[in-house]
């Protein structure tokens, strides 16, 4: 307690994650260097301005008696967006509201055909150029119907297809207000299925099911019925209150009586409502960076009106919207709320499901994204380095022992890169191997990739999902000794890179007995000392395996060898069960009759 750092009595300090001591000191009216010493005394070595863990931060404040709070990531940005007096949940006057179009996102199993479907519903073909069939990225369309006299407009979100992006499906949930889930007829409910039914239901959104595949021979639009029956969702025909529509999507039947099903549902269910004045605000639904026009973003608007000319800031991104383009690539001057629109103008790739806002100026928008990436920064550096406590530190010391795979992820679009880190951090990683993403980002393989891939310690391979590395960079990364590989489905990359670490793991071998003989006699020789005249018992006794004897039940003798193996007066490299020999063991000459030898070989032990 000599370190001089001050007591609390219960006093609440909020930190931002990723906080440093001298951030926590700063709250306290502290010297950093005292906090240095009292995580010292607690058995840590940290410096003044290394970002914390959480855990760090919390056993620090237990120690002084000040009652930390970890601001969540939510709260802290809705403090950042105060300094600048915005307020995202600003109540909003009754008279600024106007109704706008229901979001929609079309869930379901792979395969079911939730691309096929939406393909029917805005006539264009996305599946053709799409690898193994499934949706690699995430697009927002409108679409137009007539309903009540009315021209009524739906905005759907097309959310990627296999189980891998289950974290990007959370997201879309997120901004949705009804989700369309896609069984097909002729298959049943899958664990897809539920799983998106579960994303849903945890969103707290309406559903309206799409019975697919009803032209099919094989089927059974009532067996989904009966099926989703389990899992809370009955049909109306069943007493119910969600809606079922049977269609086909490839010929186009039941398309209308879906769309049909939505806007009665979004209007029984929802007050769908929003500012069509004021900034915008709304989400960021999936980024690329494109060669020709930089970070594209597709954003969809959730209140007030967005421009051309704009200033907004989209995650750590940010920028003046210099053009935006609808679904067709067709340019608009606004869009408004539930209205998506590819947005040009941002100064780097911002994450699929960031928010984003327009502020009155550049400079406002600029200090809000170099803050967020400078927290965000912090939160991740906290995340990456492990707590050093004395008692690990020579542990860590060691780790050089440790095998690691290191990764450059690059892709297309973000969501998938995004998709893709978080299905390799639930892979089933051993202890003994750790895998450390060094890198990502979305765009074409670079230069800087390689070198970054270079410049480390260990060796670090590239991953390309849908996108390239131009000749040149191929020629530096060859002449670097940097690998680099392609994908285009991401369960190919998963997999691959699952059975790279298998491989990393050390060999493990575990003991197969081969065989085991008993002395019968032993015999003297002037030449090469005590020989063993045997019997095999079991198995077979080979020679050069690993053997071991044993007397009266224990081992007097481990880590032999069979040096030499005769049948007879003939050399032999095996003998079987019943059969008669005489054999020397390396290093062991002191045979006894009524001994046992077993023999036995090291076989690599399959991972699993």
């Amino acid at each position: 307690m000599s370190s001089g750092a001050p007591r609390g009595q219960g006093q609440v300090v909020r930190l931002s994650r990723g906080a440093s001591l001298s951030d926590f000191a700063d709250r306290i009216n502290a010297n950093p260097g005292s906090l240095v010493q009292e995580m010292f005394n607690l058995g840590e070595m940290v410096t003044a301005t290394q970002s914390c863990s959480d855990d760090t931060l919390l056993l620090l404040g237990e120690h002084l008696g000040f009652n930390v709070q970890i601001v969540s990531p939510e709260d802290e940005d809705r403090e950042l967006l105060a300094q600048f007096n915005i307020d995202l949940d600003a109540e909003v006057a009754e008279d600024r509201l106007v109704s706008r179009p229901p979001v929609v996102t079309v869930m379901g199993h792979v395969d079911h055909g939730k691309t096929k479907l939406l393909d029917a519903i805005r006539k264009a073909n996305v599946v053709a150029g799409e690898a193994g069939g499934i949706t690699q990225h995430i697009g927002a369309y409108q679409v137009h119907v007539p309903h009540d006299g009315e021209d009524r407009a739906i905005t759907f979100i097309d959310t990627p297809g296999h189980e891998a992006f289950t974290a990007m499906r959370a997201r879309g949930a997120q901004v949705t207000d009804i989700v369309i889930l896609v069984v097909a007829a002729d298959d049943g409910v899958m664990p897809q299925t539920i799983e998106a039914l579960n994303h849903a239901k945890a969103a707290d959104v309406p559903i309206v099911v799409a019975v697919n595949k009803v032209d099919k021979p094989e089927a059974n639009p009532d067996k989904v019925r009966q099926q989703l029956t389990e899992y809370g969702l009955v049909a109306e025909e069943y007493g119910g209150d969600t809606m079922f529509v049977n269609v086909a999507a490839k010929p186009g039947i039941g398309i209308e009586e879906l769309l049909e099903a939505v806007l009665l549902t979004a209007d029984a269910s929802l007050e769908l409502t929003a500012p069509i004045d004021g900034p915008a605000q709304g989400v960021a639904i999936e980024a690329h960076l494109d060669k020709g026009r930089g970070a594209v973003a597709t954003v969809l608007v959730q209140k007030g009106t967005l421009r051309a000319g704009d200033s907004i800031v989209a995650g750590g991104a940010h920028g003046r919207v210099r053009a935006m383009l609808d679904e067709n690539g067709t340019a608009v001057a606004e869009a408004g709320p539930a209205r998506p629109v590819l947005v040009l103008g941002l100064t780097a790739v911002p994450g699929a499901g960031d928010t984003f806002l327009a502020a009155e100026d550049d400079r406002t928008v600029r200090q809000i994204a170099e803050q967020r990436q400078a927290r965000r920064r912090a939160a991740s550096f906290a995340n990456s380095r492990g707590r050093a406590t004395l008692e690990t530190l020579m542990e860590q010391l060691k780790e050089g022992e440790k095998t690691s795979l290191n990764l450059v992820l690059k892709g297309d679009v973000s969501g998938s890169v995004e998709a893709l880190e978080d299905a390799l951090f639930n892979l089933d990683i051993p202890e003994e191997v750790q895998l450390r993403i060094i890198h990502r980002g979305v765009g074409a393989i670079t230069e800087s990739d390689v070198m970054l891939a270079s410049a480390s310690t260990e060796a670090v391979t590239i991953i390309g999902f849908n996108v390239r590395a131009a000749n040149k960079v191929r020629e530096i990364a060859d002449r670097e000794g940097v690998e680099i590989r392609y994908y285009t489905v991401i369960y190919q990359a998963i997999e691959e890179i699952d059975a790279a670490l298998k491989g990393l793991l050390k060999p493990e071998y575990e003991e197969v007995e081969l065989g085991t003989a008993e002395i019968r006699d032993v015999f003297r020789s002037s030449k090469i000392g005590n020989i063993a005249g045997c019997i095999v018992r079991s198995g077979l006794i080979r020679r050069n395996a690993k053997a071991r004897l044993l007397r009266d039940g224990a081992v007097v003798a481990e880590n032999l060898t069979i040096n030499s193996l005769k049948r007879f007066k003939d050399d032999a490299t095996e003998v079987r069960e019943g059969f008669e020999c005489g054999l020397t063991l390396g290093g062991f000459n002191n045979f006894q009759v009524g001994d046992i030898i077993e023999t036995f070989e090291m076989r690599e032990k399959p991972r699993v």
